[in-house]
């Protein structure tokens, strides 16, 4: 017996769209359950060819469903009871999509809203928003091209000019710059007399000329000119033919006096003396040593000897402090490097460094500062070992610490460049450099040669012996925040002699 299956309502029907001959056919297969799918599928195929390319309303595709549920469960089409609830949930369902698109709506309104009244209290950005353009000095140049707030310019003088007024110059927020402008002023090398013996100096540019005073000769009248000392006697006829006859005593009490040898010329007596002897008085037949030490002792870059004068028969010699060496020419000292030549008692663990007339044993440590650690890399290098994330004192330490040391002669002429501090690579916007404390900053200033580097200048004379400590700071900025900052720590040791 074949199972039993409802029949399609002619209101479903009517909904689907089914023609009547449909209609019959599904009634007719309703013997078996074979016979239903074939017509279930048939019936559905010709609701989609009916429906194709024609607009269906939410309504309309919801009735299909409610209608599609019976068929597949073998019921009767619903009531209208029924579908009027449908419809009315269909109808909540809208109405609760709606609101929320509406809200949605209102609060896109409401932002755009606060964003355009933002955007009207904002004030009106000035078309120029760049400091002045800044002029490279007489004698001179500018480093920096950027003329935006917190951006800096540099400025340089040429060799033979020194630099008169601000350094660096930052554009400030109010686009005013900050320092006054500099200007590169001649340096008068003949300021520290150099030129010696009583030489006249006249200055030049990147230099100067001596004129020297008579018996002395060189670039700052440091060498005196050859003397002869020839003493010349008139005598009678008479006289001389006594003179002729008769030989002069060599008598020589003492190696400073020597006879003197002269010969007879027309009637007139000639005596000389050897090289480092004179006549002195009226005997012209003894001649006195020359105390060429003496003679000379006034003299400063010139003297005869660079340290000390040691008069001899007929001459003189030059000798020189402990550490020193007599050079070829008998009248310099040349320092002798204890550390090359291992003439020092340094241990492994220092270091050696020559200083002029002797040497320093140095032991590097590397600082010790709070919430940061720090690890030798080189003897003569500090860097600073990875900061923990939330450790802000540690991160503001320097990034890394190096030392140098330098052995300079006492009253060392100024202005000088002394050292360079220089970055290889260029991670922020912006170098500062900075001099720190230390014993004998007074004596010392930073200055930038370029971009990327900071020199340490002398500026005035250091007497010696010293030792004179001086810090030197790079700092690295990204938009005025630091980023990095390195120290150089230079030491001088400053000789007691000016050689």
């Amino acid at each position: 017996m074949a199972p039993k299956t409802s029949p399609i309502s002619p209101h479903c029907a009517t909904v689907y769209g089914v023609s009547p001959s449909d209609k019959t056919a599904l009634e007719t297969s309703r013997r078996g359950n074979r016979y239903f799918w074939f017509t279930r599928l048939r019936l559905q195929r010709t609701v989609l060819r009916k429906m194709r390319g024609i607009y269906l309303s939410p309504v309309a595709l919801l009735l299909v469903f409610i209608c599609q549920v019976p068929v597949i469960r073998g019921q009767e089409c619903p009531g209208t009871q029924e579908l009027q609830n449908s419809l009315r949930q269909a109808h909540k369902l809208l109405s609760t999509h709606e609101a929320s698109y509406l809200q949605s709506l209102r609060t896109l309104r409401k932002k755009l809203s606060l964003l355009q009244n933002s955007a009207a209290r904002l004030p009106t950005k000035a078309n120029n928003v760049t400091c002045p353009k800044l002029e490279a000095p007489l004698n001179g140049r500018k480093l920096g091209k950027i003329l935006l707030p917190g951006h800096e310019v540099h400025f340089l003088c040429d060799l033979g000019y020194e630099l008169v007024g601000s350094e660096t110059r930052q554009c400030k927020d109010s686009l005013t710059w900050s320092g006054q402008q500099p200007v590169c002023k001649e340096i008068n090398e003949c300021s520290s007399s150099p030129c010696a013996n009583g030489g006249t100096c006249t200055d030049e540019v990147n230099g100067f000329t001596c004129e020297c005073a008579k018996g002395w000769a060189g670039s700052t009248c440091q060498s005196p000119t050859s003397t002869f000392f020839v003493t010349i006697t008139n005598m009678s006829a008479a006289t001389a033919g006594a003179a002729a006859a008769t030989s002069f005593p060599l008598a020589t009490p003492s190696l400073l006096v020597r006879p003197s040898k002269c010969s007879q010329v027309q009637g007139t007596t000639h005596c000389t003396c050897e090289a480092g002897y004179t006549i002195s008085g009226r005997d012209t037949s003894i001649c006195t040593d020359i105390d060429e030490c003496e003679l000379f002792h006034n003299g400063q870059a010139g003297r005869l000897c660079l340290h000390t004068c040691v008069n001899t028969p007929g001459g003189y010699r030059c000798t020189c402090p402990m550490g020193y060496n007599v050079t070829q020419d008998g009248r310099s000292c040349r320092d002798i490097d204890e550390c090359a030549t291992r003439q020092n008692n340094c241990t492994r663990d220092q270091l050696c460094v020559n200083t002029y007339g002797g040497f320093q044993c140095i032991k590097v440590e590397c600082p010790r500062i709070r919430n940061a650690t720090y690890v030798k890399t080189s003897p003569t290098r500090c860097e600073r070992n990875p900061c923990p994330v939330d450790n802000k004192a540690c991160s503001q330490a320097p990034n890394s610490v190096s030392y140098h040391y330098m052995s300079v002669a006492s009253n060392l002429s100024a202005p000088r460049v002394m050292f360079r501090v220089s970055a290889v690579r260029v991670l922020g916007d912006t170098l500062r450099f900075a001099l720190l404390g230390g014993r004998g900053r007074r004596h010392f200033t930073v200055q930038r040669s370029d971009r990327q580097t900071g020199q340490l200048m002398l500026v005035s004379p250091i007497q010696g012996p010293a030792m004179v400590e001086v810090e030197v700071e790079m700092s690295e900025l990204e938009r005025r925040v630091q980023i990095g900052r390195y120290i150089t720590k230079i030491t001088l040791f400053v000789s007691q002699y000016e050689f």
